[in-house]
């Protein structure tokens, strides 16, 4: 929910920031497994846990930024967020120890949930909600561009090398010092006189009581359960039960990417057509359609064709969740929603654990119905918050 005009400058520069910070992202904690392997002689379940300890922290940290920036203003945390990633990815690139190096890392995770959920918001503060779709769609455009230029850069300058760390950091400071030159609307904390008054604690428990945003969590956990770290569980399925696994599975990382890429402004129509929840609708049925090609496949063909299904859904899905939380939130609260709803990267650490263990346990057609029952579940749970009518009292203001 909200009006006023969208400051176009700004709005792209939160794009162009949004794949740079992907690209710094991408061509250092891509390699993190191999760091830890390599310098400190780590073995996988240590690695694992290490991981996946830092997004757990960062899920848990980003309702709380997102509160204080209701209260401090966007630009102010998100600054501090990205002088916190610059000295994460410094403190990575020079640690010694074990120690040192998770306290980094855990730093750097804190940080990236903190940027993601507080720069959504911001762009909905500086973009009319006709125009919210469009730049939330070149956002996810931009952050995927990164994740694929990332990686090569990597391996080209070294991979999990100390001044690829080092490098990252600098590149984050500079995005500080920029975002600070922005020019940026003033916030009206007169917009919302309780905000002055209700503590931090109380704005966040009044956003996980919007019974409309805890559906929409719900659905997202699961949805990016599917989505969220589909390499993890696709890569040793089709390396270890397909002939030629490994070479069809690079094929299908470069068909997501591909089709992330040009496949983006079709989805942003689509979305303005059905409507975020229709568009969404779609987009879980693709993924379960996705899921139930990759069971059916055995061959290049079979994979790439259901990659292509299961991407496309995945491109409906994204935008799709950020517009139904804006539209639930308000200015002087859209911070607490959207740091409330980056609860739902859990799934991202839940995608990887359950469908491995389903995996190892009870074999891929097992993992894959689960998955496509997990996005149809997802669905339910946004049209069960949908049809949900906020209450009286719901809202801080």
């Amino acid at each position: 929910m909200g009006e006023g005009h969208t400051n176009p400058h700004a709005a792209l520069f939160l794009v162009i920031v949004a794949g740079l910070v992907s690209i710094a992202r991408a061509m250092t904690l891509s390699f993190l497994a191999i760091k830890l392997q390599q310098t400190f002689g780590l073995g996988p379940a240590t690695i694992g846990f290490l991981l996946g300890l830092g997004p757990l922290i960062g899920a848990v940290a980003a309702p709380f930024a997102g509160s204080i920036s209701d209260r401090v203003g966007r630009r102010f945390v998100l600054t501090l967020t990205l002088i916190l990633m610059a000295c994460a990815m410094i403190g990575m690139g020079l640690a010694e120890t074990v120690f040192s190096f998770c306290l980094a890392q855990s730093g750097a995770y804190v940080a990236i949930s903190v940027y993601g959920s507080i720069s959504r918001a911001l762009m909905s503060d500086i973009c009319a909600e006709p125009d919210r779709l469009e730049y939330f769609s070149w956002r996810y455009t931009a952050s995927n561009i990164g994740w694929a230029v990332g990686p090569l850069i990597g391996v080209w300058a070294g991979i999990a090398s100390t001044g690829l760390f080092i490098a990252a950091g600098t590149l984050y400071a500079t995005l500080a010092i920029g975002l600070q030159l922005l020019r940026l609307p003033g916030r009206e904390r007169a917009d919302c006189q309780a905000s002055k008054q209700v503590s931090l604690i109380k704005s966040v428990i009044a956003a996980m009581r919007d019974r409309q945003l805890a559906f929409f969590i719900s659905g997202s956990t699961l949805l990016i359960a599917v989505y969220g770290q589909w390499t993890a569980t696709l890569a040793p399925y089709v390396t270890q039960n397909v002939t030629g696994g490994v070479e069809i599975f690079a094929y299908l990382v470069s068909i997501n990417g591909v089709v992330v890429l040009t496949g983006n402004p079709i989805a942003r129509r689509l979305i303005g057509r059905a409507g975020p929840l229709g568009a969404l609708l779609g987009g879980c049925a693709l993924l379960c359609f996705g899921q139930v090609g990759f069971l059916a496949s055995t061959g290049l063909t079979g994979f790439a064709v259901s990659m292509v299904i299961f991407t496309a859904g995945e491109i409906l899905v994204v935008p799709s969740e950020y517009i139904m939380v804006d539209r639930i939130s308000y200015a002087q609260n859209r911070g607490s929603y959207f740091g409330a709803h980056s609860l739902s990267t859990v799934g991202g650490f839940l995608g990887p654990a359950v469908g491995g263990a389903t995996l190892g346990v009870f074999g891929g057609p097992a993992m894959f119905v689960m998955f496509a029952g997990a996005a149809a579940f997802g669905a339910l749970f946004f049209i069960l918050g949908t049809n949900i009518k906020p209450q009286p009292g719901e809202s801080l203001c």
